[in-house]
């Protein structure tokens, strides 16, 4: 069944708190540990359940296209050509039989490690050396052991109930048959893969889509026995063997894939849980971030509507680390949605300078404005600051603010070493924003004669110069001339 995030809406939850009943999201669980699947509900901090990607699995009728590529990865088609080709250039006495037979064994094993593989969210094949090394080859014993046991069911049942009921116990073995593989492939007990109940219960939790796939699957072995058919109908024996084990061997592996991700699609119906695992060792390294998990709780906090508690753990977090232009960013925007503007006050040396490193002037606009309701005649103590506001300010056209904040500069910061840009900013706003070209001049002359020894005094002149022909104050053009 598929669960959305609380907090998320359309976004497949991958945790559930059982006492909060509540569904998380990766995005709201960041330090989760899903390799353990392990992690700690964010309200009452008692352990949860991993639901891995059963709310996010694609429909298995949505991936046809991905089946039939499967056996066509490097290492599905180095197992089959291995167990297709060599049988047939060994030779026909008993060691070239124990060959043969190895190597079907290596087949089958290989399959049925490709369910569980699938099953556990490798959408990848598993290597070449599943198929020829460690354990696992009794997979196949049990598998016979399985036939054999159905077999008896089935006799059984016509010596007890007649051919009616002989005819019933047939219908269920073909019936269940794949979900006695999927069981066999996934416990490795026979006995749980006989079990009539144990796979009516398993038939039962998928429900519809398993007998979906069991069309499918007739499908393909109705499809697989007339390839093969073909092939040794149309080609040379020795050509027609090939082909047909090569056909036989893929048809497999695309069922078994199937069957896997069946499995997979439908992990929380059957009580287990895995999770795509190819980019595993990514998200494992971000899931350890703390950063991340603070984003998550200031997240959900704001969706429940909890600004105070928003605003004091950003207000925490900045006792930490004063200067987090993150954290300030986001204390500026909750601050300003609240329109709590005491709280603004207080930040707003931080909260300026943030602004001025982004080149916000809208936003400086703003906060200066909403300090001007409680402080009239509001003006900076830091010159390097107040310089700073004010070109964002100029810059994005709010002339008279940057005036405003500029003004009395002299008489304020007498020795500051601003002064001279302060005042060319000054004559800028007034001559290029304003239009007043007079005031602009007398402020440039101004620099000319108090600030003789700042860098910026010898592009007084041209200022002044544009100022007279009334042209845009943009200062002396640059040169690439190379002085000899």
């Amino acid at each position: 069944m598929k669960h959305d995030c609380h907090y998320h809406p359309g976004e497949p939850a991958k945790w559930h708190c059982g006492d909060c009943q509540i569904h998380y999201c990766t995005r709201c669980m960041p330090d989760a540990d899903t390799r353990k699947q392990h992690a700690l509900c964010p309200h009452c901090s008692r352990a949860m359940r991993y639901l891995g990607a059963a709310t996010e699995a694609v429909p298995f009728w949505n991936r046809i296209g991905a089946f039939f590529r499967y056996p066509f990865h490097t290492d599905p088609l180095m197992v089959i050509a291995i167990c297709t080709l060599v049988p047939l250039v060994v030779s026909g006495n008993l060691i070239g039989l124990i060959i043969t037979l190895v190597l079907a064994l290596a087949l089958l094993k290989y399959t049925y490690a490709v369910i569980s593989h699938t099953a556990e969210g490798h959408m990848k094949p598993p290597p070449v050396a599943v198929a020829f090394t460690g354990s696992g080859f009794d997979i196949v014993i049990l598998q016979l052991l399985v036939f054999a046991l159905m077999g008896g069911m089935v006799a059984a049942a016509a010596m007890v109930g007649g051919p009616l009921l002989m005819f019933l116990a047939v219908a269920f073995v073909i019936l269940a048959l794949p979900a006695s593989i999927m069981v066999l492939a996934m416990e490795r007990s026979v006995m749980a893969a006989v079990n009539p109940m144990n796979l009516a219960v398993l038939i039962s939790r998928i429900g519809t889509p398993y007998f979906l796939l069991y069309g499918y699957l007739i499908l393909l072995t109705l499809a697989s026995g007339a390839a093969q058919d073909f092939a040794l109908t149309h080609f040379a024996p020795g050509v027609a063997r090939t082909l047909a084990g090569f056909l036989n061997s893929t048809f497999t592996l695309i069922l078994f894939h199937m069957l896997g991700y069946l499995l997979f699609q439908y992990q929380e119906e059957l009580g287990f849980a895995s999770d795509l695992q190819d980019d595993e060792n990514a998200g494992e390294m971000q899931n350890r971030d703390r950063t991340h998990r603070f984003d998550a709780d200031i997240d959900m906090n704001l969706k429940e509507g909890n600004y105070d508690r928003v605003q004091s753990m950003l207000k925490e977090a900045l006792k930490r680390d004063s200067q987090n232009a993150f954290r300030l960013g986001q204390l500026h925007q909750l601050l300003t949605a609240r329109n709590d503007i005491p709280e603004l006050y207080r930040y707003h040396p931080r909260l300026l300078n943030m602004l001025a490193e982004r080149n916000d002037g809208e936003g400086i606009a703003a906060l200066l404005a909403a300090i001007e309701t409680v402080e009239p005649g509001f003006r900076l103590e830091d010159p390097e600051l107040s310089v700073r506001c004010a070109r964002c300010l100029y810059q994005r056209g709010h002339f008279k603010p940057a005036l405003k904040l500029l003004q009395d500069f002299h008489k304020r910061f007498p020795d500051s070493e601003e002064l001279a840009p302060a005042y060319l900013l000054v004559a800028q706003a007034l001559a290029n924003g304003l239009g007043q070209w007079e005031k602009a001049s007398a402020f440039l002359n101004f620099v000319k004669k108090r600030c003789l020894n700042h860098p910026l005094h010898e592009q007084v002149d041209v200022y002044l110069q544009q100022v007279e022909n009334r042209e845009p104050l943009k200062g002396p053009k640059a040169s690439f001339a190379v002085q000899e």
